[in-house]
């Protein structure tokens, strides 16, 4: 096994989040919250109300778990690369792209599993927008808001303690059409933007050719798992603000085109091409870089893991 995958990955994801995770909070409250009716205007209000802590909540948990759905991504999608170049009997030379479309699949898939849990807290956390404490501004009289989740720990029992733990796989669905879909297209664009950038009788691109895959490849995979991040979204949120409104995940496609329109599911299409280049593009240089390290040679030297 390609061990040396799952503890770069794991790096790379770190990475990642560390970049991207106050564009995610916008993206997220975008796409759950009413009262936000764009990107800007979300900024605003949140660093009015809330500071730059706004910016953040929930990064705690999300960055301890990275390490572990980046490390599984990566991971299983070198292994499957691996594994179905030996049922092939081609265990030399480049894979096609058809079984780097397969391996990103099953490394979408394969996350699921894990990340489900993180990823409603997070998105739980994120949309918590009361201030920690009131001004007197605004009628409040110096009023205190209490939220309902104290912290990432707090979050994750209190949603157990009400909803079982089935809860916290509330959103895994759509969660696993989003990651299968995008991560298949994700590491082919990848596999393919290397390969233009390629010069001839080199092995890999430069590093700005990796930067520049890593950042494509990333708005490529976001196109097209964005519709499913918004039905996630929206059922992981689902009776925290009131009454539950979606019977199920069918029920929530239909109930939020009808109402909403749409336009809706790439409502948070624009800031996700906007987190998705920088973030991915750390991702892939970090990746790259601590493998070819790993591997002890130059972490230049190695081609692609595609």
């Amino acid at each position: 096994m390609h061990f040396v995958d799952f503890v770069s990955g794991s790096f790379a994801g770190a990475c990642g989040v560390a970049v991207g995770y106050p564009l995610d909070t916008v993206k997220v409250r975008v796409q759950t919250q009413r009262q936000f009716t764009g990107i800007w205007q979300c900024v605003a209000v949140t660093f009015s109300k809330e500071g730059v802590h706004g910016f953040f909540k929930g990064m705690t948990l999300p960055l301890t778990t990275i390490t572990l759905t980046s490390s599984v991504v990566f991971g299983t999608y070198r292994n499957c690369l691996q594994c179905l170049s030996q049922a092939r009997g081609a265990c030399s030379g480049p894979s096609g792209k058809l079984d780097v479309f397969l391996s990103g699949m099953a490394a979408g898939v394969a996350q699921t599993s894990v990340m489900a849990p993180g990823d409603i807290v997070k998105v739980r956390l994120q949309c918590q927008t009361q201030p920690k404490q009131g001004g007197g501004g605004g009628g409040g009289g110096g009023i205190t808001f209490k939220p309902k989740y104290r912290g990432p720990v707090h979050c994750l029992l209190s949603i157990v303690q009400e909803e079982g733990f089935r809860g916290l796989y509330r959103g895994a669905l759509p969660l696993m059409l989003r990651d299968s879909m995008s991560f298949a297209t994700y590491f082919l664009t990848y596999a393919t933007v290397c390969e233009l950038l390629t010069e001839s009788g080199k092995k890999r691109p430069s590093w700005s050719g990796v930067m520049l895959a890593g950042g494509v490849s990333g708005v490529v995979g976001w196109t097209l798992g964005t519709p499913m991040d918004v039905i996630k979204s929206r059922l992981q949120m689902d009776g925290e603000l009131g009454t539950r409104r979606y019977k199920g995940f069918f029920h929530c496609i239909a109930d939020t085109a009808r109402t909403d329109g749409a336009g809706v599911f790439f409502k948070s299409l624009g800031i996700n091409w906007l987190r998705a280049f920088p973030v991915n593009m750390v991702v892939f240089v970090a990746y790259e870089g601590l493998s070819g390290l790993l591997r002890g040679g130059d972490a230049h030297a190695d081609p692609p893991p595609v």
